[in-house]
C-alpha cells in the first residue's frame, strides 16, 4: 500500500472511533457527555497555549482556572449549564489573563469554555435536546466532509492561500451543498425546525472561518499541527477547530429561534 493510502486508512480510522465515541456520549447525554466534554476541554486549553507560547505552568494555571466553571457545568451533580457557568468562565478568563499577563491565553479560556457550555445547555433541554446537539455537532462534519471531497474531486481557485493553501472555492461551496442538505434531512426525518435548519449553511460558513483561524494560529505559531494525540489528524484542535466556532452560534440560535 502507498504512504498515501496508508495515511487516508489511519485518518478514517481514526475518525470513525471519534465518531463512534462522540455518538455514544451524545447519546447517553448527562454525565457521560459532560464528561467527554470536559476531557476534550482540558486537551483543547493545552493545545492552545502551546501555540500561544505559554510556559508549563502557565499552561496548568490556564487548566486548573477552566476546571472551576466545568464542574459547575455537570448536569445533576452541580449548577448546570447557566448563568452562573457562563459567569465563571468569563472570570475564569480574566483570572488567567491577570495573573499570566498573557491575553491570548485568557481568550483561550473563554475560546474553549463558551462551545463547552453551549454544547452541554444544548444537550440538556428537554425533548429535542439530543436532536438539537446532534445537529449543532454533525452539520460541521457534514461541512468539512463536503469540503474536503468537492476540493479534492474539483480544486479549482484557492480560498484563503495565505491562510490554508489546501482550501478551495469549490470545497467551500461543497460545505455549504452537505451542511443544507443534512440538515433537510434532519426536518424531513426528525423533525427539526425549519428556521434552525435555514441556518445551517451559515453555521456552515462559521465552520470554515472557525478552520481558517486554527490554521492562522498554526501559521503563527509555526507549526503543522496543534498536537500529535490523534494518529493521521494532528491534535484535537486540529478536528474541533470549526465546531468550536458553532457551538455558541447555533445555541443562540435555538433560544431565539425557539426549539
Amino acid at each position: 500500500m502507498s504512504k498515501a493510502g496508508s495515511d487516508l486508512g489511519t485518518r478514517l480510522g481514526v475518525a470513525f472511533i471519534l465518531i463512534a465515541i462522540a455518538a455514544a456520549a451524545l447519546w447517553a447525554g448527562g454525565l457521560g457527555f459532560w464528561l467527554l466534554t470536559v476531557v476534550g476541554a482540558l486537551l483543547l486549553m493545552s493545545e492552545w497555549a502551546e501555540l500561544d507560547g505559554a510556559s508549563p505552568r502557565q499552561k496548568r494555571l490556564a487548566q486548573y482556572a477552566l476546571s472551576v466553571p466545568l464542574a459547575i457545568m455537570a448536569p445533576g451533580l452541580a449548577a448546570g449549564p447557566g448563568f452562573l457557568a457562563l459567569g465563571l468562565v468569563i472570570g475564569a478568563g480574566f483570572f488567567v489573563g491577570a495573573v499570566t499577563r498573557r491575553p491570548r491565553l485568557a481568550g483561550g479560556v473563554l475560546y474553549v469554555g463558551l462551545p463547552v457550555l453551549a454544547l452541554i445547555l444544548l444537550r440538556e433541554l428537554p425533548e429535542r435536546g439530543l436532536l438539537l446537539a446532534f445537529w449543532a455537532m454533525a452539520l460541521v462534519w457534514a461541512a468539512d466532509s463536503g469540503a474536503y471531497f468537492a476540493g479534492r474531486a474539483i480544486g479549482g481557485p484557492k480560498l484563503a492561500p495565505s491562510i490554508s493553501p489546501n482550501k478551495t472555492w469549490a470545497g467551500f461551496i461543497g460545505s455549504l451543498f452537505t451542511s443544507g442538505l443534512f440538515a433537510a434531512i434532519l426536518v424531513w426525518q426528525f423533525a427539526l425546525p425549519v428556521a434552525l435548519a435555514l441556518t445551517t449553511p451559515l453555521l456552515a460558513v462559521i465552520a470554515q472561518l472557525g478552520d481558517l483561524y486554527e490554521s492562522h494560529l498554526k501559521r503563527r505559531a509555526g507549526v503543522k499541527d496543534s498536537g500529535n494525540i490523534l494518529p493521521g489528524h494532528g491534535g484535537i484542535l486540529d478536528r474541533l477547530d470549526g465546531l468550536i466556532a458553532v457551538a455558541p452560534v447555533a445555541a443562540l440560535l435555538v433560544l431565539a429561534l425557539g426549539r
